[in-house]
């Protein structure tokens, strides 16, 4: 790849640091508090039971510590948020990257973010414009469009992808491709996620999404987004290793790393080492000194 030397592939941890009791109503989502899905709200983690996890994932090798909360979004000056912004605090204080996704995002809230450390903020398009709202009415695009400019607009990096398997048209994949294509700056990573039919959702008897469409995503992004990294991100417990390694050839280059994605499995780390190690590939060293987009 012409923008990405050296065969390296990013590593990144996912932790859901507040899970479940979500008021949304994403029909892909277990953590909606709508759907029967057996999962029970929880309290958001402390600081030092985080910190555990973000330690423990540098030491495997991973250089993004990625934080989640089922929240509908960042309601500022309150205490949960001000406890973030602790844990965000330290956690950048480990030389990693910090992403974080809380949800919607004032402009005030995202300049908080971005003095505390947050390096990116995920706040995924999920569908195309169109389709959107066959799998969320409780906001709209334009909402989840109004995050993704506040969080530029503080200077923070964008993290933002979509859900392949919702019921959406190729066409709608091109749609929403051809709306982070018109981000300036461009994303500075692109999840590609498959859909995990989750029981309990409404989604949870949709099939699952062949791996040729997701090759032809994963391709057509790197070739529409040449310079952002193209993340593997759910699904990949149901990819072979062969179908795993035609992504990395058509253009992926990072991955959620740990055995865990906010409430679905993931591969166990060293798994991950010895499929990329077998292809050529190797884990991008830490950049600590990555604050904001690197354009």
């Amino acid at each position: 790849m012409k923008h990405w030397k050296n065969n390296e592939i990013q590593l990144c941890t996912l932790l859901s640091i507040k899970t479940g009791g979500c008021s949304e109503d994403c029909s892909y989502c277990a953590q909606s508090a709508r759907y029967p899905t057996g999962v029970n709200a929880e309290e958001l983690m402390p600081t030092e039971a985080v910190m555990e996890v973000a330690r423990r994932a540098k030491e495997n090798g991973a250089t993004r510590f990625c934080m989640g909360a089922a929240w509908k979004g960042v309601r500022e000056n309150t205490p949960q948020f001000e406890a973030v912004l602790q844990t965000v605090r330290e956690v950048s204080k480990l030389g990693m990257e910090v992403c974080v996704t809380l949800g919607q995002l004032s402009e005030t809230a995202a300049h908080e973010l971005k003095r505390a450390g947050v390096t990116a903020y995920n706040h995924n398009l999920d569908a195309s414009p169109e389709f959107y709202p066959n799998i969320v009415t409780t906001h709209t695009f334009e909402d989840r469009l109004k995050t993704i400019r506040a969080v530029q607009k503080a200077g923070i990096s964008v993290c933002c992808g979509g859900i392949i398997g919702m019921g959406e048209s190729e066409l709608d994949r091109l749609k929403m491709l051809a709306v982070l294509v018109g981000f300036d700056p461009p994303p500075e990573s692109v999840p590609i996620n498959c859909l995990m039919a989750m029981e309990g959702t409404p989604l949870e008897d949709q099939p699952l999404v062949g791996i040729f469409p997701l090759i032809r995503l994963v391709a057509t992004t790197r070739i529409a987004l040449p310079r952002s990294k193209v993340r593997l991100s759910a699904g990949r417990t149901r990819l072979s290793r062969e179908a795993q390694a035609l992504c990395f050839f058509a253009g992926a280059n990072s991955i959620f790393y740990g055995n865990k994605l906010l409430t679905a499995k993931n591969p166990e780390c060293e798994a991950d080492l010895d499929l990329l190690g077998e292809l050529g590939f190797s884990p991008q060293p830490p950049r600590p000194e990555l604050h904001g987009n690197p354009f």
